[in-house]
């Protein structure tokens, strides 16, 4: 029976925000790959007292409260045992979420998830709660990050809801001019490159000259985490190689060892 692990001699980069990429980095190694950390993101929590204040001042009347990312549900839970110091203060109100990373992270909390689309996209989850038809002069709070895009509250204003923002916190692009793991890439290249979000592959792009590969150097093959990530790749003109069946790290790293596992 042969030992060989299925990403032995594979080179994958890896371009999750630098305290995220760890857990991604463990699974790949486990399987023999060779990793090389591209954090093309940083995520900080980055929340207003005063919009926090407003939000947790009526909070009682929200009827939904919306995650769109694990980030999401991090930076506003630690607000929630910050303020309120008991989880029960978010009373009745039903919880919505995208994707099964962000599903988890609710459900870490022992909390109901009520709302989940079967696709992971803002117009996927707009369409499910809509789908509740319970969202006329509903009160919504979507929490969100930075860069957070607007369809789903339109789409849900639209539909005659009431929705409040509330930002947690921010993603900015990170400069890799000067990495030795972007020299390395440039000079060696990957068998593949990674990508579990829209602002790393816009990142990526925008940062094309400090990652542009050597003559020598192994083109990769690009994989998704998922829809929304998928879309912008293609938007932006960086070819889908091969995407995750479901948006999880679990199913990314099963799509790359099937396209490039011993």
């Amino acid at each position: 029976m042969s030992s060989v692990l299925p990403l032995n001699g594979r080179r994958i980069a890896v371009t999750r925000a630098r305290d995220q990429a760890p857990e991604l980095a463990v699974k790949l190694t486990a399987l023999g790959a060779e990793v090389i950390e591209l954090p093309l993101i940083s995520i900080t929590k980055e929340v207003s007292n005063d919009a926090l204040a407003d939000v947790f001042l009526e909070f009682g009347s929200y009827d939904w409260l919306v995650f769109t990312s694990p980030n999401g549900v991090r930076y506003f839970f630690e607000e929630i045992r910050r303020i309120f110091d008991d989880i029960r203060s978010l009373g009745l109100i039903r919880l919505a979420c995208i994707g099964e990373a962000t599903a988890e992270a609710i459900r870490a909390f022992h909390l109901k998830i009520e709302c989940q689309p079967k696709i992971a996209t803002a117009e996927a989850l707009a369409e499910a709660l809509i789908a509740t038809g319970s969202l006329d002069h509903a009160k919504i709070l979507v929490v969100a990050g930075s860069l957070s895009r607007d369809d789903l509250v339109d789409k849900l204003t639209a539909a005659r809801a009431i929705v409040d923002t509330l930002q947690v916190y921010k993603t900015e692009q990170t400069d890799l001019t000067g990495s030795p793991a972007a020299a390395d890439f440039r000079a060696r290249g990957a068998d593949a490159i990674l990508f579990a979000s829209s602002s790393a592959v816009q990142s990526f792009v925008d940062q094309a000259a400090a990652l542009k590969l050597g003559k020598d150097a192994i083109s990769p093959l690009a994989g998704s985490i998922g829809p929304q990530t998928g879309a912008t790749m293609k938007e932006l003109g960086v070819p889908v190689g091969f995407s995750a069946k479901t948006p999880s790290l679990d199913s990314l790293v099963e799509s790359l060892v099937k396209k490039l596992g011993k």
